[in-house]
C-alpha cells in the first residue's frame, strides 16, 4: 500500500504546550482504537492524520505537525471555534445523531441542530484530506461525525479510494430514517468503496436502510463464519451477512470485523509491581466479600441506573447477602456543557446515596461510586479482583470493556454478565448473556453470576480467554490491511461498465 490519509475527530496523540513551542504525548484516557489506527501507518510510505482542533485566541493555531518519534506520517488539524464545536459535537452530533444510532428516539432532538455547520466541517475535512492524497492514497474515513466527507472527496476525486469504519451501532432503517438528513448521509457513504461495521447485525441494518431509500443491489452475501461470530441465538445476531453491493455502477465491499483489544498490554501492566500492591490493596479493604465491577461513562445508553436498580433488588430478595457483596461502579464524567448527561451523572449519584442510605451499615457500604476517570491500569486492579463484571449497557457499538476484563482473568475464573445488546456479545456466547431492559433477566443474570459453581465459571472464561487471544486488536489491523491491500491492487472492480 503506498500512502493513507485517516480521517478522524480525534488527534492520535494528546498535545502540550511548552514554552510556546507544541508537541505530543500518549493520551491520558485509554482508547486502545488509536494506537491501532497510528499503526497501520508502518505499513505505507507516508502518510496524514486529520483530526480537529480548538483554535484558542492566546496561542498560536499551527495546521500541520509531524508524528512524534521516527513516525512517516503528519498530523494535521482542522481549526474550529468554540462555537463550531458546540455546534459540531455537543449539539449536533450527540443530540441529533447519538440517541438514534443507539435506537433511543425519545433523546433525539433536532431543533438545536446545526446542518449546516456540520456539513461545512465535513467538507473542510474533505478538502484537507484532497490536499493530503495522490492517486494512489486510500482515504480512510471514521465514525458517523464524518459522514458526508466521502460524498465531498467522490465529487472532487472520482477515482480516490475511500474506505470508512463504523465505529457505533448502525440502527435499523425505522429508526435511523428519523434523521431529517438520512438520504444525504446514505447517498455519502454508498460512495465508499469499502465500508466497515464491527458485527453483521450493523451491516445488514445499513443494508437494508440503503435498499429502502436508494436503487441498490445486492451483489454478494455469505453465512456467518462462526469462528467469529454467533450466527443465532441473541438480539444481535445474523445468520448471514452482505458482501458487496452495487450502486450508481459502483461496487461497495461491506466488511464486519470486531476491533479486538491488546492482551500484552494487560499483562505487562499486570507484572509491574505497583500492580501487584494495588490488587493486594483492593482485597484488603474488600475483607473477603466478593466484588461486582462495572466501569464506564456516563451516558443513558449505558445502563447504570438499571444496573443499580438490579442490584438494590437482589439485596432486597436475598437478604442473606448483604455484608458479603459489594458493587463498585466507576462512571467516568462527559463533556461539559452536555445537559442530558448532566442529568443522567445526577440521577446516578441520587441512586446510589439512596442504596447506601438505606441499607449500609458500619461497616459494609453496598455500592462503592466514583464519579471521576479511573486510570487505565488502576482498572486493571479492580478487573483483577472483581468477581463479576457487568457490562449492560442498553446498546453499545461493541465495548471493549467487556474484552478487557476477560484478558485480565486469563481464563482462571470471573464472571462476565454481558448485555445482549452490545456488539461484543455476538462474540462472546460463554458470557452470560442479559436483556437489561427486562427485571427478570436482569435479576436472574446476577445471582446466576454470584452464585455459579466456580469450575463452571473457570470453563467459560478460558473459552472467552482463547476467543479474545485470537481476535485480538492487532488482527483486526491485519485484516483491514488486507482489505486495503486489495483496494490498492484492484482486485475487486469499483466501477461497472456498463
Amino acid at each position: 500500500m503506498n500512502n493513507l490519509v485517516i480521517l478522524y475527530h480525534r488527534q492520535p496523540f494528546a498535545e502540550v504546550i511548552q514554552n510556546g513551542r507544541a508537541s505530543f504525548v500518549d493520551h491520558a484516557s485509554p482508547n486502545g482504537i488509536l494506537p491501532s489506527l497510528r499503526g497501520f501507518f508502518q505499513n505505507v510510505e507516508h502518510g496524514s492524520w486529520i483530526a480537529w482542533k480548538e483554535e484558542k485566541t492566546d496561542e498560536p493555531f499551527i495546521e500541520k505537525l509531524p508524528a512524534p518519534g521516527n513516525a512517516n506520517y503528519f498530523i494535521r488539524r482542522i481549526p474550529l471555534s468554540t462555537e463550531e464545536i458546540r455546534d459540531f459535537y455537543h449539539i449536533t452530533s450527540k443530540e441529533a445523531l447519538w440517541p438514534l444510532l443507539h435506537s433511543f428516539p425519545s433523546y433525539h432532538s433536532s431543533e438545536r441542530a446545526n446542518w449546516g455547520n456540520f456539513v461545512a466541517i465535513n467538507e473542510r475535512f474533505a478538502k484537507a484530506a484532497l490536499e493530503e492524497a495522490g492517486d494512489d492514497t486510500i482515504i480512510w474515513v471514521h465514525d458517523y461525525n464524518l459522514w458526508l466527507a466521502p460524498a465531498f472527496i467522490r465529487r472532487v476525486k472520482p477515482d480516490a479510494k475511500i474506505a470508512f469504519f463504523h465505529h457505533t451501532p448502525f440502527p435499523a432503517s425505522d429508526i435511523f430514517n428519523i434523521i431529517p438528513w438520512s438520504q444525504e448521509i446514505l447517498e455519502s457513504l454508498l460512495t465508499c468503496d469499502l465500508i466497515g461495521f464491527h458485527i453483521p447485525r450493523y451491516a445488514e441494518n445499513f443494508v437494508r436502510t440503503a435498499k429502502g431509500l436508494e436503487d441498490v443491489r445486492i451483489l454478494e452475501r455469505e453465512p456467518i463464519e462462526e469462528e467469529a461470530f454467533t450466527p443465532r441465538g441473541s438480539a444481535l445476531t445474523e445468520p448471514e451477512a452482505t458482501k458487496k453491493l452495487l450502486f450508481r455502477g459502483r461496487h461497495v465491499k461491506i466488511d464486519s470485523f470486531p476491533v479486538g483489544i491488546n492482551p500484552e498490554a494487560i499483562t505487562a501492566i499486570q507484572a509491574q509491581d505497583i500492580h501487584r500492591a494495588r490488587v493486594e490493596r483492593i482485597s484488603e479493604e474488600l475483607h473477603g466479600r466478593k466484588m461486582l465491577f462495572s466501569v464506564g461513562r456516563v451516558d443513558y445508553v449505558k445502563g447504570t441506573l438499571e444496573l443499580l436498580g438490579a442490584f438494590e433488588r437482589l439485596l432486597e430478595r436475598r437478604p442473606e447477602l448483604r455484608e458479603k457483596i459489594k458493587l463498585v461502579v466507576g462512571t467516568a464524567p462527559a463533556a461539559k456543557g452536555m445537559e442530558v448527561y448532566t442529568t443522567t451523572q445526577n440521577e446516578i449519584e441520587q441512586r446510589v446515596g439512596a442504596i447506601n442510605g438505606r441499607l449500609a451499615k458500619l461497616d459494609w457500604i453496598p455500592v462503592t461510586h466514583f464519579a471521576r476517570l479511573i486510570p487505565f491500569d488502576e482498572i486493571i486492579a479492580y478487573y483483577e479482583c472483581a468477581d463479576v463484571c457487568l457490562v449492560t449497557p442498553l446498546r453499545d457499538g461493541l465495548n471493549l470493556v467487556a474484552k478487557e476484563y476477560i484478558a485480565t482473568k486469563k481464563g482462571k475464573g470471573g464472571v462476565l454478565v454481558l448485555s445482549e445488546f452490545t456488539g461484543a456479545a455476538v462474540e462472546l456466547k460463554d458470557a452470560v448473556l442479559v436483556n437489561p431492559y427486562a427485571v427478570e433477566s436482569m435479576d436472574k443474570a446476577i445471582e446466576t453470576s454470584i452464585d455459579m459453581p466456580q469450575q463452571e465459571a473457570k470453563s467459560r472464561m478460558e473459552r472467552l480467554y482463547d476467543h479474545v487471544q485470537q481476535f485480538t486488536l492487532k488482527r483486526w489491523g491485519e485484516h483491514l490491511f488486507e482489505e486495503f491491500s486489495a483496494l490498492d491492487q484492484g482486485r475487486w472492480n469499483k466501477k461497472v461498465v456498463a
